[in-house]
């Protein structure tokens, strides 16, 4: 499964000299690879997605400044909350008239 976000934050993390957070992401992405079958791949994309999202956060508080640490947590933020939207359940109707 190809998330295009994943290449471009671990080209980031490694620009900022991250590389331990390199290693977290290619762990978490493998890990998720086999569940595609089982869970669908959006249901992963939401996953791999809220798992950058939340690199992305601790990144913007360690570097405030970097315009392009704010730019990738937008699109991802974005896209998650995109996909997210899909599997969530609809209201149950209990006191429509």
């Amino acid at each position: 499964m190809e998330v295009p976000e994943v290449n471009e934050i671990k080209a980031l993390l490694k620009r900022l000299g991250e590389e331990r957070l390199v290693e977290r992401v290619e762990s978490f992405v493998r890990m998720n690879e086999g569940l595609e079958a089982k869970r669908g791949e959006d249901f992963i994309a939401v996953s791999i997605l809220g798992f950058l999202e939340g690199v992305l956060t601790v990144l913007r508080e360690r570097y405030p400044e970097d315009g392009e640490v704010k730019a990738l947590y937008e699109r991802v933020r974005t896209r998650r909350e995109d996909l997210d939207e899909q599997f969530r359940k609809p209201g149950i109707p209990l006191f429509e008239e």
